[in-house]
């Protein structure tokens, strides 16, 4: 599988303001991984935080807010303009990012006006990986 075609792969963490609580956000969670998928990423997932706690009814307990994204590096600007209309949507979210792309560590963590700087760091490792090593033949 070549590069261009290699899913990259990442985990989102969201937050939904100070008013929400537990059960807002993960509400919020799961409607995002759903538009995620509408939206043709390759995956969206919960992230599995282990064993749920006792009495409730799911056999795993998710992280509060995090979905594991897998996407096409060629997608990569079209999900993060999305995900910054999706905070924007809402009063006091936030959206954290944390993978690799082209080989290097990609961190981000603030609010949807601030997604503009991780737009071009996305934009800057791609253009660079899709460049062509500068290899020269030996001469005979």
């Amino acid at each position: 599988m070549s590069s261009e075609t290699e899913a990259v792969q990442f985990t989102m963490q969201i937050g939904a303001g100070e008013d929400a609580d537990a059960e807002e956000l993960d509400r919020l969670t799961r409607q995002l991984r759903g538009e995620l998928q509408d939206l043709g990423v390759e995956s969206a997932e919960l992230v599995k935080g282990g064993p749920a706690p006792g009495g409730s009814k799911s056999v795993e307990a998710v992280t509060a807010g995090a979905i594991a994204v897998a996407v096409l590096p060629t997608f990569l600007p079209k999900l993060v303009e999305f995900i910054q209309a999706w905070a924007l949507r809402g009063q006091g979210r936030t959206v954290k990012f944390k993978g690799k792309v082209a080989g290097q560590e990609v961190e981000f963590e603030g609010a949807a006006e601030d997604l503009k700087p991780l737009l071009v760091t996305l934009s800057a490792l791609l253009t660079q990986r899709d460049k062509p090593a500068n290899k020269s033949k030996p001469s005979r």
